[in-house]
């Protein structure tokens, strides 16, 4: 079971260099985005930078402290966060629910792309400030996109080795970093108190529809940029601890707000500076900098960069191993280069995330344009995570009036932020739409032909056939196949198998071993389960096993077999398996072969409409390309027979008689699978 983790010093480092490092970069571009989306330095003036600060104080403050901190972070699945885990809180509520849970995780993975582009490149370009890179290349972008692609590459690289070593030092770097952050915003803020005011939001109000702003409420795309990192702190909730969340974000939020007061306190008393205002690309992070820590501020805000990139693409990850055993994602390969829990590595994921990023950062260039692309896809997510956290506050009867007044709330405040930032759509937004469409597409034909096989598959009583296995089993006329012969089912729900299985071991090829085994790998919303039930049918020989897995456990179904096996032959439920040869002196345990049976459509399969065969050639096209079944069952070493069976349509459903008898024999409830 999931421990809880205790607040410390250690831990509530550890959470800053986990949770933080997404939402601890936006003072790098937030302020930047918003002066120049208004036409630069020139056109602005101090009401204008009052309410822009204040809007992004309370965009903060609503959608980081209210939404996620104090309400999302109760909205724990056994201490884990994130989209997929809320969604495996609610999915039996209503089914449609799938949709927002496809579409919000889609669009979190498309801002893993883009995150490592905007901070690492918004960081490099700090080189400007110091004089001698600037007396070198001057405004030479090539060098700037050179720069980040070699450090993008150079952290996509080092995935395939774990971060165990360098995590350790994230958290007393995000420290400094944020402890940096306040100090320089304090050490401005000293030179202009005036900028206290935007601690009143009417002064954020006032700025939308004053004539200071020239894009009225479109200005919110950049606002929002403020928050992006929000939805890390519910996401990896599971790595750190709900309490160490809570905890660290005060601080955390002290240090942002400070910085904030500090850019528009510096930007308020050099509106009129000439040599500011002809600068077509101010970032005032980097400008409202004491010459003498220009240096040390890029090297602070580039590591900040890297360490905000790395979260998101270790929670890309995270994410994608969810959705693989929540049958929600193709079955991908998945690496663990440490001990360390949580720490794996998905090579076809880091890759096509380093090429995309790396071919976003050459296509945009500047930070500037990068940003466009940025902020759209985070917002998705927030309106779809909305969704489901009003049906979580609903579901655990949470007061009508409160859980309708969260829903509408946040949906009409999202959905102002979503609109300002599909205006950026043409600017660059339609990359982030892009890659949130593929991935939907992707995980809902993946879904989707899950439920055609199930819907399609001819299932038949397990119990049926018993007699015949026990038979085939003791027939000594037969040649000996296996000790141990195992099948891989989707699904054990009422003792019902598909009948291609019992063709295989009956039909195909008659195969005798001295047990046969029928087994389904059921994930728990439970992340940390692993547990078993059995159904032995009165005999030594037939026994069908639902393995119980958490979402984040794996599924070496080889290592939990031996010793399932070895566990029922102590009970004396099946016959010993005294092996006469072997390396292992005394091995007790029989020899295995996993039977596996793939899937096909042939060209007179009836039954389907003509959008279920195009989502079901989707899946086996897509399956040319993922991981193997044996690979990712842990079966690679293993004793593996593949056999070819193509989707037969039989619309006739189990016999009155039948269903009587499966009602009696009832073992796995179909609640449960």
């Amino acid at each position: 079971m999931h421990q809880s983790k205790k607040i410390t010093l250690a831990s509530l480092l550890v959470a800053m260099g986990v949770v933080y490092g997404d939402i601890g970069t936006s003072p790098l571009y937030v302020m930047k985005a918003i002066v120049s989306g208004n036409g630069g330095l020139g056109s602005i003036n101090e009401e204008f930078v009052v309410g822009a600060i204040s809007l992004v104080i309370w965009t903060v403050t609503l959608m980081t402290t209210v939404k996620y901190v104090l309400i999302a972070l109760r909205a724990d699945n056994h201490g884990e966060g994130g989209i997929f885990s809320l969604y495996t809180l609610v999915r039996k509520v209503v089914p449609i629910l799938i949709f927002p849970a496809l579409i919000g995780g889609a669009a979190l993975l498309a801002d893993g792309v883009l995150t490592p582009a905007v901070t690492i490149t918004t960081a490099v370009e700090g080189l400007r400030g110091i004089p001698l890179f600037y007396q070198h290349f001057g405004d030479n972008q090539h060098i700037i996109v050179l720069l980040a692609i070699g450090i993008i590459t150079l952290l996509f690289m080092i995935q395939r080795f774990g971060t165990e070593k360098v995590g350790k030092a994230f958290g007393p770097v995000m420290f400094g970093w944020f402890t940096f952050l306040g100090a320089v915003g304090l050490y401005n803020l000293l030179g202009d108190f005036s900028i206290l005011r935007a601690l009143n939001p009417y002064y954020a109000v006032e700025l939308l529809f004053s004539p200071a702003n020239k894009i009225g409420i479109l200005i919110l795309g950049s606002v929002f940029l403020a928050t992006t990192g929000a939805e890390a702190l519910y996401a990896d909730m599971g790595h750190v601890g709900k309490n160490n969340i809570l905890a660290s974000w005060p601080y955390i939020k002290l240090c942002l707000i400070l910085n904030y007061l500090g850019q528009g306190a510096w930007l308020i008393t050099h509106l009129n500076n000439e040599v500011y205002m002809n600068q077509t690309d101010l970032n005032p992070f980097f400008s409202m900098m004491p010459k003498e820590l220009s240096l040390v501020a890029v090297i602070f805000a580039t590591l900040a960069a890297i360490i905000a990139s790395q979260s998101l693409i270790s929670g890309s990850f995270t994410l994608v191993a969810e959705a693989m055993k929540l049958k929600l994602f193709p079955k991908l390969r998945i690496v663990y280069p440490t001990t360390h829990k949580g720490q794996m590595y998905i090579p076809v994921i880091n890759s096509l995330l380093w090429l995309l990023c790396i071919t976003i950062v050459f296509k945009f260039k500047t930070s500037h344009r990068l940003e466009a692309a940025y902020g759209l896809a985070i917002t998705i997510t927030m309106l779809m995570t909305t969704i489901l956290l009003w049906v979580y506050l609903l579901k655990h009867k949470t007061p009508k009036i409160l859980s309708y007044t969260f829903l509408i709330f946040f949906s009409l405040l999202e959905g102002v932020f979503f609109y300002s930032s599909a205006a950026k759509f043409l600017q660059g937004g339609y990359v982030a739409i892009l890659i949130a469409v593929i991935l939907f597409i992707i995980m809902l034909s993946w879904h989707l032909s899950n439920q055609i096989k199930e819907k399609v598959a001819k299932k038949v009583p397990l119990k049926d056939y018993v007699s015949q296995l026990e038979k085939l089993a003791n027939d000594t006329d037969m040649p000996f196949y296996q000790t141990n012969v195992v099948y891989l089912t989707d699904d054990l729900s009422e003792q019902m198998i598909d009948r291609k299985i019992i063709y295989s071991i009956l039909d195909k090829k008659p195969k005798r071993a001295q047990v046969y085994w029928f087994v389904n790998v059921f994930v728990t919303d439970d992340p940390y389960t692993k547990e078993y039930l059995v159904e032995t049918f009165h005999s030594q020989h037939v026994v069908s096993v639902q393995l119980r897995l958490g979402f984040r456990m794996n599924q070496n179904v080889n290592v939990y077999m031996r010793q399932i096996v070895k566990e029922m032959m102590d009970e004396h439920t099946i016959e010993k398996q005294t092996q006469e040869y072997s390396i292992q002196p005394g091995r007790s345990v029989g020899d295995f072969c996993f039977v596996l049976i793939d899937d096909g459509l042939y060209k007179g399969t009836t039954g389907l409409t003509s959008f279920e065969k195009i989502v079901y050639q989707i899946k086996l096209a897509i399956k040319t390309v993922t991981t193997s079944t044996e690979n990712w069952f842990g079966l690679q070493y293993s004793e593996v027979v593949k056999e070819s069976v193509p989707l037969v349509i039989d619309k006739r459903g189990p016999s009155e008689e039948e269903k009587l008898v499966l009602k009696k024999d009832q073992v796995f409830s179909s609640e449960e699978v």
